[in-house]
């Protein structure tokens, strides 16, 4: 079976690379149920701490590749688009979701469609200074899909983003940085070893801590005040009796840095 993803470990940094480049990395069934099973293995690898998605090739990843659904289109087949969504999108999506580890995307190129709305559902995103964010899906009378309603007006404001959806406006890396949609905008030639410091860094943080974090977080996004105050309250306890916890206030009396569990450390 032919690799459609691809896997790099370094220094608790496990890479996960989109393996289609000459379509741009563009989504078919098969690369999606890789992709799952590939997140799925990373989400359960106690040494894994960062997952960096990436695509190989000058593309992130164009979206889906129409040229799986044209046939049936042309043919005038039924074409069950929301059955496709459910059974191969909607997984990969929740699964970098509620994986208790920073995933990161790197766009190292165009991130268009489905391909933008899986960067967006990543926790923290980095680009290519060449690279481009388009939601390409009115250009062909479509609605955003894989998340990208939900992310996107998260992220930039309602109107911004009905923007972005109706014009399928081209966005580059300097003005995703200034929208808030990539924390990072690392130069072309320098990007993969940027980036992987960007996630070592992540990676030498208190693994438990930051997985709390990112529940705390996604659970604040679609609750009140009140329930985010109580989910707070129980997380907090619940990493107050980590021993990192304990290291971390040892280090900061002992005014050292701390050893984190399971942390890569510097030699």
């Amino acid at each position: 079976m032919t690799a459609l993803v691809l896997t790099r470990d370094q220094a608790g940094v496990r890479t996960l690379s989109l393996n289609s480049p000459d379509r741009l990395n563009a989504l078919t069934a098969a690369l999606a149920t890789q992709l799952l099973t590939a997140l799925q293995a990373a989400a359960q690898d106690p040494g894994v701490r960062v997952v960096v998605l990436t695509g190989e090739g000058r593309g992130f990843c164009a979206g889906q590749d129409l040229s799986e659904v044209a046939g049936p289109l042309m043919s005038g087949q039924p074409l069950d688009l929301e059955a496709h969504l459910n059974d191969h999108y909607r997984p990969v999506i929740l699964a970098i979701r509620e994986m208790n580890k920073p995933v990161i995307a790197a766009v190292n190129g165009v991130a268009a469609g489905a391909g933008a709305s899986l960067a967006l559902a990543c926790d923290l995103r980095v680009s290519s200074e060449s690279a481009q964010w388009v939601q390409i899906f009115s250009n062909i009378a479509l609605i955003p899909d894989a998340g990208s309603t939900w992310f996107l007006p998260h992220l930039v404001g309602f109107g911004r983003a009905f923007e972005l959806m109706a014009l399928a406006e081209k966005v580059s890396a300097g003005q995703a940085h200034a929208l808030g949609l990539c924390q990072q905008v690392y130069p072309d030639e320098t990007f993969t070893e940027q980036t992987q410091a960007y996630a070592a860094a992540l990676a030498a943080r208190p693994a438990q801590a930051l997985a709390l974090t990112k529940q705390a977080l996604n659970a604040a996004m679609s609750s009140r005040l009140e329930d985010a105050l109580d989910l707070e309250a129980k997380l907090q306890q619940q990493a107050a009796s980590s021993q990192d916890f304990r290291e971390g206030v040892q280090a900061f009396m002992e005014k050292r840095v701390a050893r984190w569990a399971g942390a890569p450390q510097e030699s």
